[in-house]
């Protein structure tokens, strides 16, 4: 096991219905630590940019529109195995097929609108990491 960084996002509809709180105390309940945390609203350039990886499929657009359709929250969490424990934490990506008691059973409505995002693997957490925070923002 090694200690990760990874990025959280908790994307406009948990922020909408205010339960930030909650999913943080998940994340943190599951051993890990929140080093860097800001509120933010991207534009729809900036999350055409960041989900570029997704331009070819057919969920593309809405995603964009959707993660720029109200404010989010981004932040950087630390912690042995980090990535994996967060998507863990989080739960399978359509809420319907997630484990009771994972952020987005608990919070998603569905496949789009499922509470949060996190990163995949260790080098896309350090390239999402820097898409919104330098390296003075994050604080272990």
């Amino acid at each position: 096991m090694s200690i990760q960084k990874t990025l959280s996002l908790i994307k406009p509809d948990a922020v909408a219905k205010n339960v930030t709180g909650s999913i943080n105390a998940k994340l943190e309940q599951a051993g890990l630590r929140i080093i860097a945390q800001k509120r933010l609203r991207l534009t729809k350039e900036q999350a055409e940019e960041f989900y570029k990886v997704h331009s070819d499929k057919a969920f593309y657009r809405s995603l964009c529109e959707f993660m720029s359709s109200g404010p989010i929250i981004a932040q950087v969490l630390c912690g042995e195995d980090a990535v994996a424990k967060n998507r863990q934490t989080m739960g399978a990506t359509n809420p319907m097929n997630a484990e009771i008691g994972t952020i987005r059973r608990d919070f998603g409505e569905s496949i789009e609108h499922n509470a949060v995002h996190g990163s995949d693997s260790p080098e896309n957490a350090a390239i999402e990491i820097a898409f919104f925070f330098s390296s003075l923002e994050i604080i272990e």
